[in-house]
């Protein structure tokens, strides 16, 4: 089981993320909705395409842009189609 805890919650918890470069990312139905709003800001990564953005936000704290995502990722990384990854002090825990 992988976990994400920001400010001291688990906000999204799978045993069946996908690692791509280090980065576990989780499926979409693992994260705790309440705890993510939409961001605007888009990034570009050369082989895995646009990236979009949701701000981490646990007991009235925000973590801006904390999460990612691929929506509609280039071919080679279809992989991570809809996951979602996080950077920005969120801890990203694996236990047996």
């Amino acid at each position: 089981m992988v976990r994400a805890v920001w400010n001291g919650v688990v906000v999204a918890e799978s045993g069946e993320t996908v690692v791509v470069e280090g980065n576990h990312y989780f499926p979409p139905g693992s994260l705790n909705g309440e705890f993510f709003v939409p961001s605007d800001t888009t990034t570009v990564c050369p082989w895995k395409g646009v990236a979009r953005y949701w701000t981490v936000s646990v007991g009235g704290v925000e973590n801006r842009d904390a999460a990612w995502f691929y929506p509609e990722p280039k071919p080679e990384a279809e992989q991570v189609r809809d996951r979602v990854a996080f950077w920005r002090g969120v801890d990203v825990v694996a236990s047996e």
